[in-house]
């Protein structure tokens, strides 16, 4: 990795619940150094945060708050304004709670992750969790800026957020039901899809989160 300052770094959260190293290895695809880290020391001096995450509501709660992570978090993207990308899991660790847990989330956007629920003949037919390749409407211009209005993501989840604000939807899919895809509030960010498992696809939304960020040309520089 570069040796410039961690001040002028993306960092990607490692929490316990989480597979770095293919996140890692994608931002590095793009041209992008980013770190692991596990202290608040190394969030509070991040210009950037992606938080990954796969797994159940709470215990992604439960481990960052034992590592000392949920206050440093919420600190940096509540007072600091420093952008955030919550993927998967980390995107419903966004809001303010979720039905597969009791745990308040980390509150930095308003919305609360659901179960899954389908209704009509076809309900049977749609296993939960809802897993593999489906195609995206992609509505934030800046996030996914390289892709026209649709692209494809792969998905592995039971859950989904509701945003209190449609206007916070990025990007949308229907599997059963249509949900949030996507959410951007100002430089609070998220996919429910994996970026790293996207292919070319998730490289475009990478690339598209660091523009967003504005933090492209201090990355580089790093």
């Amino acid at each position: 990795m570069s040796s410039g300052p961690a001040s002028s770094r993306l960092v990607v959260v490692d929490y316990g619940v989480n597979n770095v190293g293919s996140v890692i290895n994608m931002f590095r695809r793009i041209g992008v150094e980013a770190d692991a880290v596990r202290t608040s020391e190394r969030i509070a001096e991040a210009s950037a945060i992606v938080l990954p995450g796969i797994g159940a509501f709470d215990a992604g709660i439960q481990n960052l708050k034992s590592r000392g992570l949920f206050e440093a978090i919420q600190r940096r993207v509540r007072d600091d304004r420093v952008p955030i990308l919550g993927i998967c899991l980390g995107m419903q660790l966004l809001g303010s709670g979720s039905e597969e847990g009791k745990l308040e989330g980390l509150g930095l956007v308003p919305a609360f992750t659901r179960r899954f629920a389908f209704e009509g003949p076809r309900a049977r037919d749609l296993k939960v969790p809802h897993m593999g390749w489906n195609r995206t409407k992609c509505l934030d211009r800046e996030l996914f800026a390289e892709l026209d209005e649709e692209g494809r993501f792969y998905y592995v989840h039971s859950y989904h957020v509701v945003c209190e604000d449609p206007r916070d939807v990025a990007a949308s899919c229907i599997y059963g039901i249509p949900f949030a895809a996507a959410l951007r509030r100002d430089h609070v960010m998220g996919t429910q899809f994996h970026p790293e498992k996207s292919h070319r696809y998730g490289l475009a939304v990478l690339r598209g989160f660091v523009r967003a960020a504005r933090c492209s040309e201090r990355l580089a520089d790093a």
